[in-house]
């Protein structure tokens, strides 16, 4: 090791600059993006909007706020930004121009704003805000009043108590309150008050963990299309469609029927189609992402990606509207891909790690990303729409980069436990590792779908030695549709555990996306089944290096993953020590306290008294008996997802059994651990508990 150089610690981790949401300009010469910088002495972090030129060449600072100033959307002739800020205590719309000066208000809405937009023409923004339907009025300014009063009254009452009489009252760490999100459009000169686009007791855009808006500007500004749930109950549906509104008569027209998922609509530059992504199966939620083509002259609809087996995710047209990039998940990686609006000659332009936020420029030469890895947080790369040529645009964490000591990632593949009516593998032969070149290009067909390979990265701590003998700590990924992916993490990084001496070993077992929905559905109602025989063999594999101490092994995990780790508790004892955080404890309880419906339904087979023995049978709590490893068990309050009774019960058990075992709650935290104070909590009371128990 350099004497520069020295292991991740989570000060280090604090320090990155969190470069995320690159714009390229309309003339071609800008990208705007934004910069959030954690600051762990006030608890919080704040960020701000920069500026690079698109040929590459100095980044520049554009504002300057002790709070947030985010999302930079461009005007049409690349001589403002609008973005959003709550610089004076409020979440508003913000402008300033590139000219100089200092940055003005837009809005002023009591209920704030979000999501901000500029129409073609540039005369209007678009955004979005949580408003109380009941205050719904021809007359928008009335409408505006309304809900300044309902929000007046509710923060100044003295009584705080919540009333419902529908479900889906909370969402993840939230309590809704009887406000949904909708969309909203005002001149940009302030000549009259926002209008409502979207009145109705409905959300628009629907709740999202990511992915693109799910609404947009037609070009010619006449229209927005924008994605709804209209289904009477939205807890237990997953059926988004497509609306367009006039934005001169508020005229609205549904453009989708299909019962399951159409959302993240994208125009075409002329104006003749709108992309988006669907899904088939209605509820469930981890059905593949198809990309699909709308044709708004004749209505009709058709697949793009229908023989590409992956997930669609961030995609946006060429500005000739004769083809579409797009990122899709592909074996731990994020790869940029194009296909043509005929569905033919999909390729894959670029495959190393992850890339998201995907642009291109008006002439249609270059594309400009966000990219990161485990060994590279975020920073926004330019490539050649050839994918032959790339540079990094942005060096915000060049220096950071020169100071810690840290390894990439490396892979390996092994047989996964065999299908449901396959042939039985010994699990002491059937272990391997399989070279990548053996498989068949990006996207492989499976050999053998009976005994499916399965991928799992491995990091090895810094200054690593393969004379020696080292912990070995198994990462169990949550979702269960979710992938350990080649990209920077700040919740479960896991350099922090390689830098504190530990062997990582990150598996993709049955639920795991980018290697085929097969995979993905193979957990369906399966949870303790083949997906924790496959975790099991990729402890088998790894144990067999000569570098890992098989008596020194532990395992963590969040979410499903933490179900998994209170699942390791009734059927394994290889492990030293478990940490789990968020995980179900006792399925029955966890589906009348949850709020998302159709999870469960579909991943349980139902309502739980529909199924009561598989949910029974996959509760942890039915093997409370047989836990012995030492466990570490953490828990939000404002969990909604995982409430937090689920935390609580897991440690009780382990407390009536004798078993060694500690609980660490965050009153103020949700499903995640966000705020930098309880993060390094969490990492030093989770690194201390593997320690512990592996030294």
């Amino acid at each position: 090791m350099s004497a520069q150089k020295h292991p991740l610690t989570f000060d280090d981790l604090m320090r990155v600059k969190r470069v995320a949401d690159p714009q390229i300009s309309p003339d071609g010469k800008w990208v705007a993006y934004s910069v959030t910088v954690y600051h762990k002495a006030e608890n919080g972090h704040n960020a701000a909007l920069w500026l690079v030129p698109t040929a590459g060449g100095e980044a520049r600072q554009l504002t300057r706020s002790e709070k947030n100033d985010e999302r930079p959307r461009w005007s049409p002739d690349s001589k403002s930004i609008a973005f959003i800020s709550n610089r004076d205590g409020a979440s508003q719309v913000w402008m300033i121009s590139l000219e100089g000066g200092e940055a003005h208000k837009v809005t002023s809405i009591a209920t704030e704003a979000d999501g901000v937009v500029f129409s073609p023409d540039g005369k209007h923004l678009l955004f979005t805000s949580d408003v109380y339907p009941e205050c719904d009025n021809a007359d928008p300014q009335k409408a505006l009043e309304c809900n300044a009063a309902k929000r007046k009254e509710v923060e100044e009452s003295k009584v705080k108590a919540r009333i419902a009489t529908h479900l889906l009252f909370r969402h993840w760490n939230e309590w809704k309150g009887g406000k949904r999100s909708h969309l909203f459009i005002v001149p940009i000169d302030g000549s009259a008050p926002p209008r409502d686009l979207t009145p109705g007791d409905f959300d628009v855009p629907p709740f999202s963990l990511g992915g693109p808006d799910d609404y947009v500007f037609s070009p010619d500004g006449k229209e927005v299309c924008y994605t709804s749930n209209h289904d009477r109950h939205e807890e237990r549906s997953t059926n988004m469609d497509l609306f367009v509104v006039n934005v001169s008569s508020g005229a609205t027209k549904k453009l989708t029927d299909n019962p399951a998922y159409d959302g993240s609509p994208q125009y075409s530059p002329d104006g003749r189609f709108i992309a988006y992504r669907a899904q088939l199966r209605p509820g469930y939620e981890s059905d593949r992402f198809r990309l699909m083509l709308l044709d708004r002259t004749t209505g009709a609809q058709r697949h793009l990606t229908e023989n590409f087996d992956r997930w669609i995710d961030s995609f946006i047209w060429s500005p000739d509207s004769k083809k579409l990039y797009f990122i899709a998940g592909d074996r731990g990686t994020n790869p940029i891909f194009e296909v043509s609006i005929t569905g033919e000659g999909l390729k894959r332009l670029y495959a190393a790690h992850s890339c998201g936020d995907l642009n291109v420029t008006p002439d249609g030469r270059v594309l400009v990303f966000t990219r990161s890895s485990m060994h590279h947080p975020t920073e926004i790369l330019r490539m050649n729409v050839e994918g032959t040529k790339r540079d990094w645009l942005t060096h915000h964490n060049d220096a950071w980069l020169k100071e810690i000591d840290m390894n990439a990632a490396e892979e390996f593949w092994f047989d996964g436990a065999p299908s449901s009516g396959g042939p039985k593998v010994d699990p002491g032969v059937a272990q391997g590792f399989i070279d990548p070149a053996e498989l068949d290009g990006a996207m492989p067909a499976q050999k053998n779908l009976d005994v499916p390979k399965i991928h799992s990265w491995i990091l090895k701590p810094p200054q690593f030695d393969a004379s020696k003998k080292y912990p070995l700590l198994l990462f169990v990924h949550g979702g269960p549709q979710g992938s350990w992916e080649d990209n920077w993490g700040y919740r479960w990084n896991p350099q922090m555990y390689a830098a504190a001496g530990y062997v990582v070993v990150m598996p993709d077992p049955r639920g795991s996306t980018g290697y085929g929905q097969q995979l993905i559905d193979e957990i369906n109602k399966d949870w303790g089944g083949r997906c924790f025989k496959d975790l099991m063999r990729a402890t088998d594999v790894a144990e067999k290096l000569p570098f890992v101490d098989k008596a020194r092994m532990a395992a963590a995990g969040a979410s499903f993953g933490g179900f998994m780790i209170n699942w390791f508790q009734g059927h394994t004892d290889r492990f030293k020590a478990l940490v789990g955080h968020a995980g179900d404890f006792d399925q029955v309880s966890s589906y009348y306290v949850t709020e998302e419906l159709w999870f469960p339904e579909w991943e349980l087979g139902g309502p739980q008294y529909d199924n009561p023995e598989l949910y029974d049978f996959l509760s942890p709590v039915r093997y409370a008996k047989d836990f012995k490893t030492p466990e570490l068990v953490t828990h939000g309050e404002r969990d909604f997802r995982v409430p937090i009774g689920e935390g609580l019960g897991m440690f009780t058990a382990l407390q009536r059994r004798g078993v060694e075992s500690k609980l660490l709650v965050f009153p103020d935290e949700g499903h995640w651990i966000l705020k930098p104070l309880n993060s390094e909590l969490f990492y030093k009371t989770a690194i201390d508990w593997l320690n512990q128990h592996t030294r």
